[in-house]
């Protein structure tokens, strides 16, 4: 305690420096129907005077309808509806010290997905499985609540509940709002054992401009919904290191990002005895996957009663690892407009494999934003994503049944169309192959699960 008036002194020196590090939003509310950048406009004026005493408020809201054209386990169609709550105060313009942040978001779902119609294992809609991790689930939760200082201009620390969804970005292939659906390209699935919300503490460098480094440690059993801190940390750490540079090779704007994670947390071991097998799909939960354990569960009770009977206790691991990639490339902009253009992203992760049912994955792309004439705000993209599945996750039930692969494939299209600066309107078609290529009826018998083709339109809205 006594050093807090020591480190606020010596915040108060630093005083401009650090206020580099200002809250994103516009620099203006104002504008008419199609120009300004949200639906409600500048509140008049309340919000452009908010927002420069550092106080934000967003509410955005994000519809998907997507159907199961033709394959998958069912040709059905669902609607999911995700709203978003955001509020970031800047304590420098509030006229107190600078350098600090405190930043606040909540989410809100409802409706039902078209994610356990298609068979495959990767959700093809990100937001279907938010906030609560599986998919068909609505709720409201917290997803972030952090307080971040910065010390210096090169480092900062930060406290709170950490939206896991703001990890491993990537210019194309990131926003589940108004670029792809699909997880598998939106995000680095090795990282499914990473919590989509947690409490933690990090550790931020920015070493030079345009360079990002931190450093979090997190409750690995953290979620959206739980708000305790009672058992934090109870079951151990998960650590994850991430640094993100930018590059301008030509004058083209680009991006490499290289991260890490490590846990100590014990969990269930992929390979086990066969006995154990059914047991085991009921011990592990994979956030971020569709859950593939009452399918396979109903498979066992009726082509392998004897996996159903408990050898012993599971066997588990006390630690797991996965390391990710991903770079984005502008291969060419138009003359001074750096963030417009035709680029490519590319990501490749891997994992022990040993609790984590990924092993590897990739994905790349073209996308472009921009270019179309007459439509300088639109965006487009077409992407391939594959994972590998761990030698270990049920490969008894997988090998003895014939049931799939040891991968899945999925193909990305789309193109967002920018009606108004604070209204998109997307059109996105998926092709994917599940991995798992046979699926059991309600009365238990198999059926062929064939590639899954899915339309979908999405429309974000910002308030």
């Amino acid at each position: 305690m006594r050093a807090i008036p020591l480190i606020l002194g010596v915040v108060a020196l630093l005083g401009p420096a650090i206020a580099s590090a200002q809250i994103p939003g516009p620099e203006t509310y104002t504008g008419d129907f199609w120009t300004r950048p949200r639906l409600t406009g500048d509140w008049g004026g309340f919000r452009d005077q908010m927002g420069k005493r550092g106080v934000t408020l967003d509410v955005d809201w994000l519809q998907t309808f997507q159907g199961v054209v033709t394959g998958g386990r069912e040709q059905d169609s669902g609607y999911w509806g995700l709203v978003e709550y955001t509020l970031r105060f800047d304590s420098q313009k509030l006229g107190l010290w600078p350098g600090a942040f405190l930043n606040v978001s909540a989410m809100s779902s409802y409706g039902a997905t078209a994610i356990k119609d298609t068979g495959a294992l990767v959700p093809v809609n990100t937001a279907g499985i938010l906030p609560s991790v599986q998919p068909d689930e609505p709720a409201t939760a917290l997803m972030e609540l952090t307080f971040l200082q910065f010390l210096a201009p090169w480092f900062g620390v930060g406290v709170g509940k950490f939206n896991g969804l703001a990890a491993d970005a990537n210019a194309f292939a990131h926003n589940f709002r108004t670029q792809f659906m699909n997880l598998g390209l939106s995000l680095n699935s090795v990282a499914i054992l990473a919590p989509l919300s947690a409490y933690g503490g990090s550790l931020i460098f920015v070493p030079t401009e345009g360079a990002l480094v931190t450093v979090a440690a997190l409750d690995p059993d953290g979620t959206p919904r739980d708000n305790g801190l009672a058992h934090i940390f109870e079951n151990g750490v998960l650590l994850d290191v991430e640094a993100r540079f930018t590059i301008r090779p030509f004058g083209l704007v680009g991006h490499q990002l290289l991260g890490g994670i490590w846990s100590n947390k014990t969990r269930t071991d992929l390979r086990q005895d066969p006995g154990n097998i059914a047991t085991q799909l009921l011990e592990n939960q994979f956030p971020r996957l569709s859950d593939p354990g009452p399918v396979l569960r109903r498979i066992i009770d009726r082509f392998f009663p004897e996996l159903d009977q408990p050898t012993g206790p599971l066997k588990t691991r006390d630690e797991t690892w996965a390391i990710y990639y991903n770079f984005d490339q502008y291969l060419w902009s138009p003359a001074g407009a750096p963030d417009r253009g035709i680029g490519v992203f590319f990501r490749f992760g891997v994992s022990d494999g040993k609790v984590n049912p990924i092993k590897y994955a990739f994905n790349v792309g073209i996308s472009g934003n921009g270019i179309v004439p007459g439509r300088p705000d639109d965006s487009f993209g077409i992407g391939w994503s594959r994972v590998n599945l761990s030698d270990d996750l049920f490969a008894p039930v997988r090998d003895r049944l014939g049931l799939g692969h040891d991968h899945e494939d999925a193909i990305e299209l789309y193109y967002n169309f920018v009606i108004a600066k604070s209204i998109n309107l997307s059109l996105d078609l998926q092709i994917v192959e599940p991995v798992l290529q046979k699926t059991s009826t309600p009365s238990g018998a198999l059926k062929g699960l064939d590639t899954a083709v899915v339309g979908g339109l999405r429309a974000y809205v910002r308030f």
